[in-house]
């Protein structure tokens, strides 16, 4: 991602204004960059609690959050995700961390 210096030069450079920069907050570009960036990943559901809105996911590696695999708790994007599934679900997810946590964005129950 580049910093806000660097754009000041690159728009010096090109004669752009610089008031026409705009950077977006950290946990939006990275929630942006994650989920568009993350490739699915397999998983198999070890706990779903709608209650907190969280699952509980022992999954392969996250290439697009850098983390290796493991078993772990997320929140959810949309609480009715946790309708699909059910413990022991074999399911393939994208997570992206938004706000600070990580969190599903996607899931779907493999057959």
């Amino acid at each position: 991602m580049k910093t806000i210096a660097q754009l000041a030069l690159a728009a010096a450079i090109l004669g752009v204004a610089p008031m026409t920069l705009h950077a977006a907050p950290d946990s939006a570009a990275a929630a942006i960059s994650s989920e568009s960036a993350g490739e699915p990943t397999e998983g198999e559901i070890r706990k779903v609690d709608k209650e907190t809105r969280k699952i509980t996911i022992k999954h392969a590696e996250l290439k697009n959050l850098e983390m290796p695999p493991m078993t772990m708790v997320f929140r959810v994007k949309d609480p009715g995700m946790l309708d699909k599934v059910k413990q022991g679900d074999k399911v393939s997810f994208v997570a992206a961390k938004v706000d600070g946590q990580f969190t599903v964005t996607r899931i779907d129950v493999k057959q």
